[in-house]
């Protein structure tokens, strides 16, 4: 790794392709995947999560259709593309504002419309969307002789602003379809068309009608397609490395994977050089509200989070009246793939959980409260939770955990569904542990109220056994944790190992049993 390059500007909130060239700013080469795919096809879908490079990816391909050679001076594409063959570009974004009912879908569509008719020096006659859609596609066509490159930046965003409320939701949803079946439609007159959005919604709601698209959402070749790879850290930001703790930029902010290599959100990397310190900069850019308050709606299993299984069907399957909770937390980024196996030709298994440090622990905080702790006194509660594990003080462990349950208002278990659901106290146990952003690995996890849970931790080995007395009165959490054999695969690291037994009793909702057990290598 070499430290010689000049310090560019770093390109915080820059999504226009030609502004970040022209003012000097770092920029990773995406231009063949770009070329690749205008070679391979001519009409793609591709899902990201929230601010992960998706509008400057869109905006650097109608710079290239567009025939701006001096943008891409020095880049992969410049001697391998025709700058002479000018492409008429359609740009439609629904990114700025927010729509609350079809009629304003339609004023806002009105107003995309006029923008590339005047941008193209077009005037369509026809006055409903779609179909003066379909007539500036024509006509555009038909101006400059070659086919036109429509471009789609958020396809979705007037859907998802309307989760919380359904009807005005579908009826977006069927205004958006009608809009986008134009493109299949027009299929002669198009040359390369580009939809990208976070969510994929399934094919017989908002596809029905734009069924020729690429999905190259899952496709290992384009995994990297937005955000930065780990090469690309090392060669591309070479000079903001100095000073920052290389390993601790992995665990924080890598680990994004759509089947391929893994990349790091550019939002994140980009404040980290700038501020210099480790924050959870995309997470707070976004509340997951509706998230947090669907995952207790159906009574999420918390420890499922670090590691669950998916199909591609079941990833897929998103909609405004059946909404997947393991596809919102896949297409909104706060699980990703970490492994895939195919079992049987074309039947994939995909592995899931947190990409990173940053969104454990920012996930797990939020949860928290939804879980029944109070959010200021959640924060000190994890302050002293790090205190006794550093200090090895089993006693103020036993006393910490006996106070977590009963901070939980008496009402909060009297007018909360999910406090009757069985995984709950393991869910409240584990979500307040992970959002330390500690080493954790969930060994197995029930639904019958049951966890086995190991933490790294300043050079030692802490397994976990939760256990609710009710559901499980067989035996001791501690004597369970011993006959599993926990202990044995982490010997080999010289490390001492503390078993920790934990019991809980729900009628009193209360710890009722803590006890320690600790192994020297």
């Amino acid at each position: 790794m070499t430290t010689t390059q000049t310090r560019q500007k770093l390109p915080i909130g820059i999504q226009s392709f030609a502004k970040l060239r022209e003012q000097g700013c770092y920029y990773v080469d995406k231009t063949r995947l770009a070329l690749e795919l205008i070679e391979q096809g001519s009409h793609y879908f591709l899902s990201r999560p929230r601010r992960f490079g998706k509008s400057l990816f869109l905006d650097t391909l109608a710079e290239l259709f567009s025939g701006n050679q001096a943008l891409f001076s020095g880049l992969y594409c410049e001697s391998r593309w025709d700058w002479q063959t000018r492409y008429p570009v359609i740009r439609i974004s629904f990114g700025a504002g927010v729509l609350r009912n079809r009629a304003e879908l339609d004023e806002k569509i009105a107003e995309i419309l006029a923008i590339n008719q005047e941008a193209l020096g077009i005037t369509c006659t026809l006055l409903q969307h779609h179909a003066r859609f379909a007539e500036l596609i024509r006509q555009a066509h038909a101006q400059t002789g070659q086919r036109v490159v429509v471009l789609v930046d958020e396809y979705d965003k007037p859907i998802l602003d309307n989760l919380t409320s359904p009807d005005a939701a579908r009826e977006l949803r069927d205004g958006l379809r009608d809009f986008y079946s134009v493109i299949k439609d027009s299929d002669a007159h198009i040359k390369f068309a580009f939809l990208t959005g976070v969510s994929k919604f399934s094919k017989v709601s908002i596809f029905s009608g734009l069924n020729n698209l690429n999905d190259i959402t899952l496709d290992a070749a384009y995994s990297a397609i937005c955000g930065y790879t780990d090469s690309d850290i090392d060669r591309v930001f070479a000079p903001e490395l100095p000073g920052l703790d290389r390993d601790e930029i992995r665990s924080w902010y890598n680990g994004y994977n759509w089947g391929g290599e893994a990349v790091y959100n550019p939002f994140d990397l980009l404040l980290l050089f700038s501020k210099r310190a480790f924050r959870p900069y995309w997470f707070e850019t976004g509340t997951p509200t509706f998230l947090v308050d669907l995952m207790i709606q159906r009574q999420t299993f918390t420890p499922d989070l670090s590691r669950q299984h998916s199909s591609l069907e079941l990833l897929s399957a998103f909609d405004v009246d059946h909404i997947e909770a393991a596809a919102l937390l896949f297409q909104t980024g706060y699980t990703t793939i970490h492994a895939v196996e195919e079992y049987l030709p074309g039947q994939q298994v995909y592995t899931l959980g947190y990409p990173n440090k940053e969104v454990q622990t920012s996930l797990n905080n939020a949860l928290l409260p939804a879980l029944g702790l109070d959010g200021q006194r959640a924060f000190t509660q994890r302050l002293n939770l790090l205190s006794h594990l550093r200090a090895q003080d089993f006693s103020g462990l036993a006393q910490h955990f006996s106070s977590l349950y009963a901070s939980i208002p008496h009402d909060w278990y009297r007018n909360n569904p999910i406090a009757q659901y069985e995984g709950y106290y393991a869910s409240v146990f584990y979500s307040h542990i992970a959002a330390l952003g500690l080493d954790i690995s969930v060994e197995d996890a029930t639904h019958q109220g049951r966890v086995d849970m190991s933490v790294r931790f300043n050079g030692q080995v802490w397994l976990f056994e939760f256990k609710v007395v009710e559901l499980s009165p067989e035996g001791k959490a501690l004597a369970q944790l011993k006959a599993k054999n926990y202990a044995e695969k982490y010997k080999s690291r010289g490390e001492p190992i503390h078993l920790i037994g934990i019991e809980f009793s729900k009628e009193t909702r209360s710890v009722v049993g803590f006890e320690v057990e600790t192994l020297l290598s």
